[in-house]
């Protein structure tokens, strides 16, 4: 495995567990540029009540606005596989690389991401699915609320 994926990864997870923390739900993002975290971010969905503040979407406005061509030199890392929204967003901004900590307990539009050029590494990490399992166990209509169904 990549030390500099796991290094970002760390960074997301920290970030889940800030969620966790506030009373959300444990699902964390970086925004890496040039070896470099531009953007954090953790779901605030319940700390804000907010319809669409996934982890991935809180890292990207965290990011502040960036040039077209920033977006394309970025890797975004999220603890758990993005959901469509999420998923958009990346499309949209066109960032070439997602790293994954796990896609286990939700797996987003990922054969999509690849068919419109994205690379998406799924780093399968025990920490990251014991986080997930724990909270879905405990929270599942909280989950399933989070992910529409």
């Amino acid at each position: 495995m990549n030390k500099k994926h796991i290094k970002f990864m760390k960074e997301a997870i920290k970030q889940a567990k800030l969620s966790a923390k506030a009373g959300g739900i444990p699902i964390g993002s970086v925004l890496v540029k040039d070896g470099k975290i531009i953007g954090r971010g953790h779901n605030k969905r319940v700390q804000r009540k907010s319809a669409i503040l996934h982890a991935e979407m809180d890292c990207l406005e965290n990011s502040g606005r960036l040039e077209p061509k920033d977006y394309r030199k970025c890797i975004i890392y999220s603890t758990l596989s993005p959901c469509d929204m999420c998923t958009g967003a990346i499309l949209l901004y066109k960032i070439p690389t997602v790293v994954i900590g796990e896609n286990e307990t939700f797996k987003g539009p990922e054969s999509y991401s690849k068919k419109c050029g994205t690379r998406i590494f799924n780093l399968n990490l025990e920490e990251c699915k014991e986080m997930m399992r724990d909270f879905v166990n405990k929270n599942s209509e909280l989950w399933n609320e989070d992910i529409g169904k």
